[in-house]
């Protein structure tokens, strides 16, 4: 994994040189040369900073300021590959940050990313795949998450399958509630889910 701090040291850069640019520049350089399978960077949001992860096929991770970044690229770099870079250009990274920055500024009610789903696989995948239909501004059980990956009784099996989704808000698993309408769990806390819902008008 590479970042900033150690781009700088190892290219002896000055203050006159724009990192942010030759980190890019680098980034692109790897990606076309095949020499890099993931780049990153963090995106700032009103609900915190979310770290985006991209391969070439699309969106492989959105990770919520309640995990520590290192920990989750270093998951990565063991679950995909090291060969990880903080890029906020290669692979289209620059195109989730300008898609959430429309979401959360209330201009954009679907996504239009490609997805990697690589991290995910099975009923898992099937939950997580149902997910990203949900329309903005509507909701649905765990019930019926289930029912809709093919397995209506295992309700519980589609909570977890949520709590594991490693892209929220694009893959929106704030938009299943229990039965009844409580809100349930999240992976990015109660207060990041509530925040979702009222941008999309479920809750005032």
């Amino acid at each position: 994994m590479t970042n900033e701090t150690e781009l700088k040291s190892a290219l002896g850069a000055t203050p006159a040189v724009d990192l942010a640019d030759l980190t890019a520049r680098i980034g692109r350089a790897a990606g076309a040369e095949g020499t890099l399978d993931l780049a990153y960077c963090e995106i700032d949001s009103p609900v915190g900073s979310l770290l985006g992860v991209v391969s070439p096929t699309g969106l492989i991770k959105l990770g919520y300021p309640n995990r520590e970044v290192d920990e989750q690229l270093e998951w990565l770099a063991a679950t995909v590959s090291p060969r990880i870079l903080e890029s906020p250009t290669a692979f289209g990274l620059d195109e989730v940050r300008r898609e959430l920055d429309q979401y959360f500024e209330g201009e954009r009610r679907s996504f239009d990313l490609p997805i990697d789903w690589s991290l995910t696989k099975g009923f898992v995948n099937d939950v997580l795949r149902q997910t990203a239909r949900i329309p903005f501004g509507e909701t649905r059980s765990y019930g019926e998450m289930a029912t809709s990956a093919g397995s209506p009784r295992a309700f519980r099996a589609a909570g977890s399958a949520l709590g594991a989704n490693p892209i929220p808000i694009v893959v929106p698993c704030h938009r299943v509630l229990r039965s009844g309408g409580a809100l349930g769990g999240y992976g990015g806390g109660l207060d990041v889910k509530i925040k979702l819902l009222e941008l999309e008008g479920v809750l005032t």
